[in-house]
């Protein structure tokens, strides 16, 4: 399970535990992506295809055998590089509100470089961290999680430091933003369904995006458009539907 930029693998906790417990043949390892998390010093470029790489060497390193993936936004686009991987032996790709196509940098994720470049701590604590990235736009909720990327310095009164490095986030988005995926989704690789989870309070997939999704699920039967109430948050906004999707589809 791949999380999205700025996250970690802990933000799919809950789901996961849910799911193999319904599904107890299923085991999940929660990825923390290079430069977040516990996944930091890594060296640049700082790429999608980078990030897919350290995914694989992952998943070889484990000696398990790694039969799905699922990503969620950013990690969306780092699923799809990784399954169109020769050798690939993915039985089942989840896209969480996440789109294959590429255009121009925009949204949330790309305006919080802004907030963090301008709030770059240290803070006193993390309510500090919060009322800074209020102070640029930064919506009181998304901030409360934003700052579970704060850590404490190493020295006494050394404050709360980003761990998060604003030009590696930029790196990574800008790369996301500019990498179109689409041939495969429209294209899985032999034995693999494509699962693409539409947020529905969410503008991240489009309806044309839709529509040429389910139209690939017309022409292959291996790709599926599942429409779910909530937001870009899915997992938090709706993780009861999100579940019983993950229960019901995974082979």
């Amino acid at each position: 399970m791949l999380h999205g930029i700025y996250g970690s693998g802990q933000n799919w906790n809950t789901v996961a535990k849910r799911v193999v417990r319904a599904r107890p043949e299923w085991a999940a390892l929660l990825v923390d992506l290079r430069q977040h998390g516990a996944s930091r010093g890594f060296a640049p470029p700082h790429t999608l295809a980078a990030a897919a790489e350290d995914v694989a060497r992952l998943t070889e390193g484990t000696g398990l055998s790694v039969r799905g993936i699922l990503g969620h936004s950013f990690g969306g686009k780092v699923a799809l590089l990784h399954a169109r991987e020769p050798g690939s032996r993915l039985e089942t790709l989840w896209l969480v509100d996440s789109t294959p196509e590429a255009r121009p940098p925009s949204g949330s994720a790309w305006e919080m470089l802004e907030a963090l470049r301008g709030a770059p701590g240290p803070f006193v604590d993390r309510d500090e961290g919060v009322a800074a990235l209020v102070s640029f736009g930064v919506a009181r909720p998304v901030a409360q999680w934003m700052v579970l990327n704060l850590e404490r310095g190493d020295a006494a009164g050394a404050g709360w430091h980003w761990r998060l490095d604003p030009d590696d986030m930029e790196a990574l988005l800008t790369d996301f933003f500019r990498t179109d995926l689409w041939p495969v989704v429209e294209s899985p690789p032999p034995g693999l369904d494509a699962h693409v989870v539409k947020a529905e309070e969410s503008s991240v997939l489009d309806e044309p995006v839709c529509a040429r999704i389910e139209a690939a699920g017309a022409r292959t039967g291996r790709v599926h458009l599942h429409r779910v109430a909530g937001g870009h948050w899915v997992n938090a906004d709706n993780p009861d539907t999100l579940v019983g999707l993950l229960e019901t589809e995974l082979p």
